[in-house]
C-alpha cells in the first residue's frame, strides 16, 4: 500500500502536479488522496492543470481546486481550453502545451490519467505526461465510466472515511454541469473507493488506487 511517508520523504515543500483532461477528472480520480496530502503536507506547492473546458466548466474547476487545496502553500492553476473529446486530433498544440508546462515546473510527484483508460483525451494526457517528465514519480489514477476499463492497480492509498465522504460531497456540490449524467452520483463515486478499500484492507474501508509503472527504490548512485 502507499504510505504518506513516501510523499513526506520528498521533503516539507514538495512540488505536486495534478493533470486532468477535463474539469472534475483530478477530483474523481484522486481527490481523496489530495485531501489527505494537503493535511499531511501543508507546505506543498500545488500545480493544478486541466486541458479542456468551457467558461462554466473552468469556473467549476477553479472553485473545486479552492475547496480541495484549502489554505495550502503555493497554488498554480492552469486551465486550458482545448476541445473536449478531440485532444488527440490537436496533438501538436497539446504537445506544445506540455512543453510549456515543463518549463514551469519540475514536480516531485505527478498525478495523471491511467495509460489504458479508454477515453482518448485521458490516454493522450497520460502519454504526454510520461513523454514530458521522464525521471519523476508518476502515479496514474482511475476514473469509472461506461467503457468498463477499470484494471488491476498496483498501489493503494487508504482514506479516512471522512475524507472519502468529503471528496464525494465536494464533487457533487461543485460540478453542477454534470448532474444530468447517469454515472455522476454518490453511489458510483463512493462505490469505487469502497471496492479499492476492500482490495487493500483499508482500516476505514475506503481507498484510492493508482497504477505505478516505474519505481526507483533506494538512493541513486
Amino acid at each position: 500500500m502507499l504510505s504518506l511517508e513516501l510523499v513526506r520523504s520528498l521533503g516539507p515543500t514538495p512540488r505536486i502536479l495534478c493533470l486532468g483532461a477535463h474539469p472534475d477528472d483530478i477530483e474523481i480520480g484522486c481527490g481523496g488522496s489530495i485531501l489527505q496530502l494537503v493535511d499531511a503536507l501543508p507546505g506543498a506547492e500545488w500545480h493544478w492543470v486541466t486541458l479542456t473546458g468551457s467558461q462554466r466548466r473552468h469556473a467549476e474547476a477553479q472553485e473545486s481546486a479552492r475547496l480541495f487545496l484549502g489554505e495550502t502553500g503555493a497554488r498554480h492553476l492552469r486551465l486550458a481550453s482545448f476541445r473536449d473529446g478531440f485532444l488527440p486530433y490537436e496533438g501538436a498544440a497539446v504537445k506544445e502545451f506540455f512543453e510549456s508546462l515543463k518549463q514551469e515546473v519540475q514536480p516531485d510527484l505527478i498525478l495523471t490519467h491511467h495509460a489504458e483508460d479508454r477515453h482518448q483525451d485521458h490516454r493522450l494526457v497520460s502519454e504526454l505526461t510520461w513523454n514530458t517528465w521522464r525521471n519523476h514519480l508518476i502515479l496514474e489514477y482511475e476514473i469509472p465510466k461506461y467503457d468498463g476499463d477499470l484494471g488491476r492497480p498496483q498501489a493503494y492509498l487508504p482514506l479516512a472515511r471522512s475524507i472519502a465522504e468529503r471528496k464525494v460531497e465536494t464533487i457533487l456540490k461543485v460540478f453542477a454541469s454534470q448532474h444530468s449524467r447517469e454515472w455522476f452520483d454518490r453511489d458510483v463515486l463512493l462505490g469505487l473507493m469502497r471496492l479499492r478499500g476492500v482490495e487493500c484492507n483499508a482500516p476505514e474501508r475506503y481507498a484510492e488506487a493508482f497504477y505505478a509503472r516505474k519505481w526507483t527504490l533506494g538512493a541513486q548512485a
